[in-house]
């Protein structure tokens, strides 16, 4: 066939004639170029520009185009090529059908014309012969380039009759995780080391709809029977298990996002929103459970996790490099009960300056406004609401100001340096009768991530997560001391990318002295994480 292409390139008038010979069999179809272009058989019709005398009017035509010679012949010695008013060509843009034909029927007029006349040398009788020579020499390909078209058509025609939708697009993501805690005889008093070696699964099926091309209505239905090993302390927990261990699904995660315009970004939540829902939280490791690390803390800096619920986040950006996400997600929404509701219950509100001045850097400057909520990692203490319930039994309602810096730095291709610190000013609100004194806690947390991209195979990835886990550094609340000791989270873990749909995650999680008690063993907590999409 290459051979076939490039004799029609050497005669332009080939070219016009045998088109003649079985114009269906060609319409619509392309030729690929060794550039990777491509480049309709047709020429633009004149109904959509004036005629051209020369090449050179044709201002995005150059010498170095693989079919320029062919267009200056066709312009200069048969007179059947026109461009577009502002004086392009647009070689590379696709042709309808309807193009082609009137493309073709100019072409195929000046042909007629030339020939009526009978005054031209234009159309040799060695063009004729090559053409009658090349229409028996490739008769076999026409015809097997015709039964392509067909069957492509008939494929096409099938696929429109049994599509999904033609507004949505389903995909789908099974997680299947295999963990065991490997060390720590007691923790609070909980033998860690006894935990039996589980298997469960979170599973996914997403909806993704567009109703103009630039919106997306985001449906996701989940079930997840995944628990986390029970070690006495919040610390080491993993983010993809679930709450509850059944296999019940429901509607996980609903919203809806929009351009108000070219630089600003609406998302409407109606379930289960979170922060990466609403701004970059800046962790190369941030693949919700998926995908990246394994833990909770690892995820993403905790200070986020103060925001979950339904609620509303615009993104307006300030060019390239700077963006400005503020958000407001409520976690009891639906229910019209006392403390709770969308302003009465459950808050949090976020304001981020994302600054990202190349590819390679990507700064976050976060603060959290929040109402009872939690970080959900770290020591219990730094997690006062279930700390006091279930020490003291008391519910006492807290609100937080949390202020965060992340930040993630890809020295080269192969090397990735990030981390964040994060400060949590939490105070109770009620004293419970006088059980508890008012007063404020200072919580603190960090880490530094190390990502090692494509090692071993292409889309493997490498992770390394070494930090402190929010911890209570000072204490106003009588009833809540601040943590003795420090503990450190050491991750670790390798994301094979087995195929494009199957990765495979080994990985353990160290933590030195849980719950920052020096006191409590070493825990070490082995996982083995597969995931499935499609």
């Amino acid at each position: 066939m290459q051979k076939f292409w490039k004799s029609l390139l050497v005669s332009p008038a080939v070219l016009g004639a045998i088109l003649l010979v079985d114009a269906t069999a060609f319409a619509g179809e392309t030729i690929k170029t060794s550039q990777n272009t491509q480049s309709q058989l047709v020429v633009t019709p004149k109904q959509n520009a004036g005629q051209v005398t020369s090449v050179s009017q044709l201002s995005d035509v150059q010498p170095t185009d693989w079919a320029f010679q062919a267009l200056q012949s066709l312009v200069e010695r048969y007179g059947c090529i026109a461009g577009y008013p502002n004086g392009t060509y647009r070689g590379n843009r696709p042709m309808t059908r309807y193009e082609f034909a009137a493309g073709l029927n100019a072409c195929l007029d000046r042909v007629n014309e030339i020939i009526a006349t009978a005054t031209s040398e234009l159309v040799t009788k060695e063009d004729l012969a090559t053409l009658q020579r090349l229409q028996e020499e490739f008769s076999a390909e026409l015809a097997t380039l015709r039964g392509r078209v067909d069957t492509l058509e008939a494929r096409t025609a099938e696929l429109e009759a049994n599509q999904f939708s033609t507004t949505t697009k389903l995909t789908g993501q099974v997680v299947m995780a295999i963990t065991d805690v490997l060390g720590g005889d007691d923790v609070n008093g909980v033998d860690a080391k006894g935990n039996n070696t589980t298997l469960g699964a979170r599973a996914r099926v997403e909806f993704n709809t567009s109703f103009t091309g630039k919106d997306t209505l985001f449906t996701r239905i989940q079930t997840n029977n995944i628990l986390n090993p029970d070690i006495g302390t919040p610390e080491g927990n993993l983010f993809f298990a679930g709450e509850d261990g059944t296999n019940d699904a429901f509607i996980d995660a609903l919203f809806y996002k929009f351009p108000l315009s070219d630089s600003t970004e609406v998302i409407v939540i109606a379930n289960a929103g979170a922060a990466d829902d609403v701004t970059n939280t800046v962790n190369q490791f941030d693949g919700d459970g998926a995908f990246g690390a394994l833990s909770t803390f690892g995820t993403r800096n905790p200070i986020y996790y103060q925001m979950d619920g339904a609620g509303l986040g615009i993104t307006q950006n300030f060019g390239d490099t700077l963006a400005l996400s503020l958000a407001y997600l409520a976690s009891s929404p639906n229910d019209p009960s006392g403390s709770n509701g969308l302003f009465n219950g459950p808050y949090g509100a976020l304001a981020q300056l994302t600054f990202q001045p190349s590819d390679r850097l990507t700064v976050g400057l976060t603060y959290i406004n929040a109402y009872n909520q939690e970080l959900g990692a770290g020591s219990n203490r730094a997690n006062p609401i279930s700390f006091l319930n279930s020490d003291f039994g008391v519910d006492v309602p807290f609100s937080s100001n949390s202020y965060g810096l992340e930040a993630t730095y890809q020295l080269n291709d192969n090397f990735v340096l990030g981390g964040w610190v994060g400060y949590t000013n939490a105070q109770n609100l009620s004293t419970e009768g006088g059980t508890i004194d008012r007063g404020k806690l200072d919580i603190w947390n960090w880490a530094v991530t190390l990502g090692f991209p494509d090692l071993g195979s292409k889309g493997s990835v490498a992770g390394i997560i070494v930090g402190m886990e929010p911890k209570v550094t000072n204490s106003s609340i009588n009833e809540i001391d601040e943590d003795a000791d420090t503990s450190y989270h050491v991750e670790a873990f390798y994301q094979y990318q087995l195929s494009e749909n199957i990765t495979i995650t080994p990985g353990v999680i160290w933590l030195t002295a849980p719950d920052h008690n020096n006191d409590n063993d070493n825990v070490f907590i082995g996982a083995l994480r597969t995931t499935f999409s499609f």
